[in-house]
């Protein structure tokens, strides 16, 4: 099979052909037929990660995987329902199953935690191994190039919303800011109109293309931050708004600039969940986050019962997606340009 691979930290990824992986009894051969592209890989090909994990290579990246179900291991329960040919998302996360984080349900986080795309099998490779019970049934109505970013650009936004709503941080007398509206944060203020309970959207970002898929889906209102001043972002806030903070973030960017702003303007009480990973830093005054008893949550990927209500939500039609196709052959080019930032929305191998 082709499988698109890191032999060398910080060079293009080899695209060659490698032996179909064998399966263990608990596991189902899954015939990848879409993955997206996430900023996560380029960021592992060059070395962003290295310091908390230095992953041995050859690495297949890929980790945004939808396909179908093509080999079945023999110990994998009739229970799962899973048969060949079923349309398929796979969830992140696999756990080792016995923590405390796996018997609650958040195999994500769990400390001996393994990824696809981060180690010998990933979605840029025509066939992956995954342990059944991370396999997720998606409505056969559903493109594979839909299902694909849903699995981490749809998946990781909805479960830092949902964490805004569950801290009682929205509802319809607050207001939501949207930080970055790239590959998550697009799904992001659908999931905010989705689960906000009335509060007010506000969509920021430095792109005037990107701003306008915000407004397209939902945001009640748009603010470009691209060469202003925090007070300046702050003046229009409270023209669109009525108010100069806002009550709850949820910031997809997590860049240092980005990061910066959204703190200057949390309100009193207020709320900061980021999914981002652009920088590796924090830099913002202390004092506010005490005397306003700030609260910040970290919130990464999701789990399986996350990506279960995503799919259902997507099987339902209440998710619009803004993809970019590109074939395997182009695995390169495209990491360059999700480097550079030109993508709009996300961009989706098929095989």
């Amino acid at each position: 099979m082709k499988a698109a691979r890191i032999h060398e930290y910080g060079k293009p990824v080899v695209l060659e052909d490698v032996p179909v992986p064998d399966i263990q009894p608990d596991e189902v051969l899954v015939q990848v037929k879409a993955c997206g592209m996430c900023r996560s890989d380029s960021q592992l090909i060059d070395g962003y990660f290295r310091p908390f994990a230095d992953i041995p290579t050859p690495i297949t990246i890929g980790h945004e995987i939808s396909g179908v179900v093509h080999k079945i291991g023999k110990a994998v329960p009739k229970v799962t329902g899973l048969q060949e040919g079923d349309h398929v998302g796979v969830a992140p996360g696999w756990g080792d199953g016995v923590c405390r984080h796996c018997l609650a349900g958040n195999t994500h986080i769990c400390a001996n935690v393994r990824w696809p795309g981060f180690g010998p099998y990933g979605g840029f490779a025509e066939y992956l191994p995954v342990p059944a019970r991370y396999l997720v049934k998606a409505d056969a109505r559903l493109k594979f190039d839909e299902i694909a970013p849903l699995t981490d650009a749809g998946l990781t936004p909805y479960r830092g919303i949902k964490k805004l709503r569950d801290a009682g941080a929205l509802g319809p007398d607050r207001v939501l800011g949207i930080l970055g509206i790239g590959g998550l944060g697009a799904y992001a203020v659908q999931y905010a109109k989705l689960l906000g309970g009335g509060a007010k959207v506000v969509a920021f970002a430095r792109n005037p293309d990107k701003l306008a898929i915000a407004k397209d889906y939902g945001a009640d209102h748009v603010i470009a931050v691209k060469g202003k001043s925090s007070k300046d972002v702050a003046k229009e806030l409270d023209k669109a708004t009525g108010q100069a903070d806002l009550d709850a973030i949820i910031d997809c960017a997590g860049a240092m600039e980005m990061m910066q702003l959204g703190f200057s303007l949390l309100g009193i009480s207020g709320h900061y969940a980021n999914v981002g990973l652009v920088s590796d830093r924090i830099d913002v005054p202390l004092l506010p986050r005490v005397n306003r008893e700030q609260t910040f949550h970290g919130s990464y990927w999701g789990n399986n019962i996350d990506l279960m209500e995503v799919l259902a939500l997507a099987a339902e039609g209440k998710i619009r997606h803004t993809t970019r196709q590109f074939k395997f052959e182009q695995v390169n080019e495209y990491l360059d340009l999700m480097r550079s930032g030109e993508i709009i929305g996300r961009a989706v191998m098929t095989w």
